[in-house]
């Protein structure tokens, strides 16, 4: 049963790039981990071991599930090992599932491996984009009270759970929305999205280096053997049935150790690659981050000339919060303006916060004000800003409420009627 204040509530927030689980009230999530998953199509696996050998007595749980099914691999150390045929994917398209298969096993890790816990003991807290459809919800709901059997649920906005009243600049993994909040409520019409995000600035600052001859190793691809005392040489390893998405991702980690810290560096820096190689990286540092203010920029890196056709909409950062603020009531104007909010793993590059305030004070009516730079250490932030403001919202305000005073509980008998269709409302 529900015991209020008694049992620690569980907060979930499955991003694009990251899923971060935890309890509320706690400074940093207990659990940060890819909100991508390893697939293996178990009808490809089992025809590689037909054409490869017939050697048999091979007892792994893999071969007990029937042709046609898939194996997933969730975690990041699962990620890293590297299986033949093991595609990379996401359970989500432009914010929005669009896999519920995947979804429940990275709520299951994130439950069971991660935190170890028992969700029907525990209330659940789950962030949702402010984009999310009521048949996203409803199937949320289904999922949490017929699967998991918990005894209280609460869906909640990413940007209502940091102010009352703000813009609210939420700056992932895969995208960049922009949301107005009054009075603890998401202004929809108001609201604008981009699709540059921080897998975007990688993947440019990668198109860059490829164009200098510089490319970028897996760690799977290669082995270092020692020749002489102190003196190593790479050896390339062939691995022929590793899948392109596999090695994107691989080359994504490994390049995302350099691509966040390189905005901070003002001399030309030098960064070593997992194969050993070292590089030298300048102009890149300043003009990739700077795609946010300015996207037309990605044009001019070589690889990514279809930019204008794939995202011809895209708009910088100081445009999509004046569009959004000058869609709301001329009355609450110059509150918003007065309390923006940067949140997600991208807005945590330094001097983002100095550099958007510069920006908007030369194009809109009013003095901006933004908040971004949270009491705690860097590792913290890295670990997602968006967390530092979901379970300590009361820091600006909020009247977020706690697990115990809800307005509103869903409970048991409500989900039961998802299936039947009769209105349930989830606030």
């Amino acid at each position: 049963m529900y015991g209020g204040d008694e049992v620690s509530a569980i907060v979930i927030d499955l991003g694009s790039h990251t899923c971060k689980a935890g309890y509320a009230g706690e400074d940093a999530p207990k659990a940060v981990f890819p909100s991508v998953v390893g697939c293996i199509d178990q009808m490809d696996a089992s025809d590689d071991k037909e054409n490869n050998d017939s050697e048999t007595n091979n007892n792994n749980a893999d071969s007990n599930e029937p042709k046609g099914k898939r194996k997933l691999y969730v975690g990041s150390q699962a990620l890293g090992f590297r299986r033949d045929h093991m595609e990379v994917v996401s359970p989500l398209k432009d914010g929005v599932v669009v896999d519920w298969d995947i979804v429940d096993n990275i709520w299951d890790h994130a439950l069971k491996d991660c935190l170890l816990v028992d969700p029907k003991e525990h209330p659940m807290l789950l962030a949702e984009p402010s984009s999310n459809t009521q048949q996203q919800r409803e199937k949320t709901a289904e999922l949490m009270f017929e699967k998991y059997k918990v005894p209280a649920l609460f869906l909640a906005k990413n940007a209502v759970l940091t102010s009352a009243t703000s813009v609210v600049i939420d700056s992932g993994g895969g995208s960049t929305m922009v949301a107005p909040v009054h009075d603890g409520y998401v202004l929809q019409k108001a609201v604008s999205s981009s699709p540059i995000g921080g897998e975007f600035l990688t993947d440019c600052l990668m198109k860059s280096l490829e164009s200098k001859g510089i490319v970028i190793k897996p760690r799977y691809s290669f082995k270092r053997k020692e020749i002489q005392p102190g003196v190593f040489q790479t050896v390339d390893v062939d691995l022929p049935h590793t899948t392109e998405s596999y090695k994107l991702y691989s080359q994504l980690y490994a390049a995302f150790s350099f691509a966040e810290s390189s905005y901070s560096n003002i001399p030309m820096t030098s960064y070593e690659l997992p194969d050993g190689q070292t590089i030298e990286i300048g102009a890149d540092r300043f003009k990739i981050p700077d795609i946010l203010f300015n996207p037309s920029l990605a044009q001019t890196i070589p690889g990514m000339d279809n930019f204008t056709e794939i995202y011809s909409p895209a708009r910088g950062l100081p445009q999509m919060v004046i569009e959004s603020i000058n869609r709301c009531d001329v009355d609450i104007r110059k509150e918003l303006f007065g309390s923006i909010l940067l949140a997600g793993g991208t807005a945590s590059m330094q001097q983002l916060k100095e550099r958007l305030e510069k920006d908007l004070l030369e194009e809109s009516p009013h003095a901006a004000r933004v908040i971004g730079e949270w009491k705690c250490n860097r590792k913290k932030i890295q670990e997602g800003v968006s967390w530092h403001l979901l379970v300590h919202s009361s820091k600006c305000g909020s009247r977020i409420p706690s697990m115990k005073n809800m307005e509103l509980h869903i409970y048991k008998e409500n989900a039961l009627k998802i299936k039947k269709m009769i209105g349930i409302c989830i606030y």
